[in-house]
């Protein structure tokens, strides 16, 4: 049985339902008691947190995220507005649901989709969506490149986000008023019905570099005025990049050797000034590859290894990095993903 996006499946046609029972109809309506919930006087917010367990998400956010202060705040905000709106209801006080898309700006890297799956995680501990997911896309996931081939792709992306988040990474893409043939207009204009229309059941996250998301939004005023929180992701310093090496080192059970940190660091601080760093992500690949070195350094060691060993990451497998060689280009490949290694 198929249905439109944000449809309910209706019965089969030529579906008859089993006709009542007899006794179903003696019913004398006029006499029966109808209950009527009152209102409560008090709402218990600590039951409330106890039940939907929320803050275990937000100290999780603050544990796996380093840094990013203002971000945090900004959640926990939006998850103390929904929660007292909850209880707000729970007393016969108006208690619509608010908008809830969003916005999310800063460099590549610096933690917005993983910020994005911890507040779907919120959302759907408070009911506010169906399922904690995300469903990450790009211009190319929603926009065809002919005449009626954009409506059906955007409609299918919206089907797999319907109950939960539709995350769209550099969403200033499908805005190019340049090109008088392009599609991009038509998904916009489909996600604005949406938005608007099915703002109870699904949450967009446009997502980007801050500048362009500003002209983005000014260029589609229908589309800003839908997207209540703007968040924008600072850029890590070299002392919370090297914090956030020690804690993927410590989710992996290695460690820095002696002088090994001090190296690290070095190389932050040359990386960050080269062509495409991306923070928490640049720190990731430098720490699969200096992985990959320590591996064939053990592996040319031959013999018995110890624990220690398995899991010391030494200098020599820092110094390796392109970074430290001046005569190669700057273009290398230090910041690409290392193929096996996860």
């Amino acid at each position: 049985m198929s249905f439109e996006f944000g449809m309910r499946p209706q019965a089969p046609q030529g579906f008859v339902s089993a006709p009542a029972e007899p006794e179903a109809y003696d019913v004398d309506v006029e006499e029966a008691e109808v209950a009527v919930a009152e209102p409560l006087d008090r709402a218990d917010l600590d039951s409330e947190l106890a039940r939907t367990n929320v803050l275990e998400v937000l100290d999780q956010l603050d544990r796996e995220l380093i840094a990013l202060a203002p971000v945090k705040t900004r959640i926990r905000e939006i998850a103390a507005l929904l929660l007292i709106d909850r209880l707000r209801g729970e007393v016969g006080l108006a208690s619509d649901k608010p908008s809830l898309h969003m916005s999310f700006t800063g460099n590549p890297g610096t933690g917005k989709t993983t910020v994005a799956m911890k507040m779907a995680q919120v959302l759907h501990r408070l009911g506010y969506i169906e399922e904690p997911r995300v469903v990450p896309c790009t211009r190319d996931d929603l926009v065809g490149q002919y005449v009626g081939h954009t409506a059906p792709k955007t409609k299918e992306v919206l089907r797999r986000a319907y109950g939960g988040v539709l995350f769209i990474d550099e969403a200033y893409y499908l805005y190019r008023p340049e090109n008088e043939r392009d599609y991009g207009q038509e998904a916009i204009e489909i996600l604005l019905q949406v938005m608007e229309a099915e703002r109870d059941k699904l949450v967009v996250i446009f997502a980007g570099y801050k500048d362009r998301m500003d002209d983005f939004f000014r260029s589609n005023p229908g589309l800003s005025s839908r997207v209540a929180h703007h968040i924008d992701f600072p850029d890590y310093d070299v002392d919370e990049l090297l914090a956030i090496a020690h804690l993927m080192l410590e989710q992996q059970n290695y460690v820095f050797g002696a002088g090994a940190e001090e190296t690290f660091r070095a190389y932050l601080e040359r990386r960050v000034l080269r062509p495409r760093f991306a923070h928490g992500r640049s720190v990731r690949n430098a720490i699969d590859r200096s992985r990959l070195r320590q591996a064939n350094r053990l592996f040319a060691k031959g013999g018995e290894l110890s624990r220690e060993e398995l899991m010391t990451i030494s200098p020599d497998d820092i110094l390796g990095s392109s970074v430290f060689a001046e005569d190669r280009q700057p273009e290398d490949d230090d910041d690409l993903p290392v193929l096996g290694v996860v």
